[in-house]
């Protein structure tokens, strides 16, 4: 059994986190930490074998914490779960030996495909003796990749996500409608787009009051 540290200061994205590792066989979840110093506590208290590292944590940054890891000599490996698209953190994280970087937003399918993929891996790849050729060390340093791309739920498409996903974040707060105009879909494609932001607990949902008539529901990237 593999145990997971999910770490996630957000907790409805933890819990959904924790639900999809507990789902995949072979996998448990040892602890949910929601700071960097919670996350360093638990690792020294109990065996982990991979973390789930958010890189936006309130105390700390993902690599920070990914370098103390190191420093600390932990025998684990982090596998990152994150919104942080800056390719300057992805080199970063890279440098400091994570084994996978997911984007949020992404479906149990995602995951699931990711933590087949680092079980195979680590199959594969035993962590003491030699390496029998350069075979070896080539899939060493390649890491665990899932052999295909977990789908989003149906009829939903990537670039229409990335597309909504970029106005939430430029944007201090946006109405269904308000998406549409901008990424160029319907209201009710937009609104769909922003259920599953808010669902999967990166995006919030607050009445907007002004006009007459119902109000409209505003949604913030978190």
């Amino acid at each position: 059994m593999i145990r997971v540290l999910v770490v996630e200061d957000e907790p409805v994205a933890a819990e959904a986190h924790r639900t999809y590792v507990d789902r995949t066989a072979g996998f448990s979840t040892a602890a949910v930490a929601g700071t960097g110093a919670r996350a360093l506590d638990a690792l020294a208290r109990m065996p982990v074998d991979l973390v789930l590292l958010d890189m936006n944590l309130p105390d700390t940054h993902g690599v920070e914490l990914c370098r103390r890891i190191r420093a600390a000599r932990l025998d684990v490996d982090v596998l990152a779960v994150t919104s942080a698209r800056e390719l300057a953190t992805v080199r970063a994280a890279a440098a400091h030996g994570v084994v996978g970087y997911l984007l949020k937003p992404f479906t149990y399918a995602a995951l699931r495909d990711r933590l087949r993929a680092y079980a195979d891996y680590r199959d594969r790849l035993p962590a003491d003796g030699d390496a029998t050729g350069q075979e070896d060390v080539d899939r060493a340093l390649e890491g665990p990749r899932p052999q295909r791309q977990a789908s989003l739920p149906k009829g939903m498409h990537p670039q229409t996500l990335d597309a909504v996903v970029a106005v939430l974040r430029a944007a201090g707060g946006r109405s269904a409608a308000e998406t549409a105009a901008e990424t160029g879909t319907s209201r009710i494609t937009a609104r769909r787009y922003l259920e599953y932001l808010a669902e999967t607990g990166l995006a919030t949902r607050t009445p907007r009051y002004g006009g007459a008539g119902r109000p409209e529901t505003e949604y913030r990237w978190r």
